[in-house]
């Protein structure tokens, strides 16, 4: 089961992954490990963040998440894939992502998981500007080294 959320409002992570967890009855209790991880913006020591700008495109985004999502779950033998990632102004220390993936085994459930934030980092189409406390803005591109750990995947294909 796949399920993805674009939206404003924050994420509570315990409930997120109580929500991965409650699946286990329903199946039989086939749910071995649970791998999650969240993001969040990171301040700049540089050049201090005032906050950071996320946009989309609906509808587009979506997609893409899910398409991430279903090459995870064709890949690695997952049971829930659940991915939230958060759109508008978002301040130093709050919550932007959070990706869970539930398996029978960890070893699925943390390569899916690493493999769908690696493959979003850098093909899903979402826009950051950081905003910074000087008045200055600037808009985010993919790191060379987020390119490569998604390159990465590609290379077993």
């Amino acid at each position: 089961m796949i399920s993805i959320s674009v939206q404003e409002k924050d994420f509570d992570v315990g409930e997120e992954y109580r929500q991965l967890q409650s699946g286990n009855a329903s199946i039989g209790g086939n749910i071995g490990g649970i791998a999650t991880f969240t993001g969040q913006v990171r301040d700049l020591v540089d050049n201090p963040l005032k906050f950071m700008r996320l946009e989309h495109y609906p509808g587009m985004t979506e997609k893409s998440l899910q398409q991430t999502a279903e090459k995870a779950e064709q890949r690695w033998p997952t049971i829930t894939i659940r991915i939230v990632h958060r759109i508008g102004d978002l301040a130093p220390g709050e919550q932007i992502v959070f990706v869970g993936v539930s398996s029978a085994h960890r070893d699925a459930a943390f390569a899916a998981c690493e493999f769908i934030m690696d493959i979003l980092k850098t093909s899903a189409p979402f826009w950051k500007k950081e905003h910074h406390v000087n008045g200055a803005s600037d808009w985010v591109d993919a790191k060379e080294t987020d390119q490569q750990r998604a390159e990465s995947w590609n290379s077993g294909d």
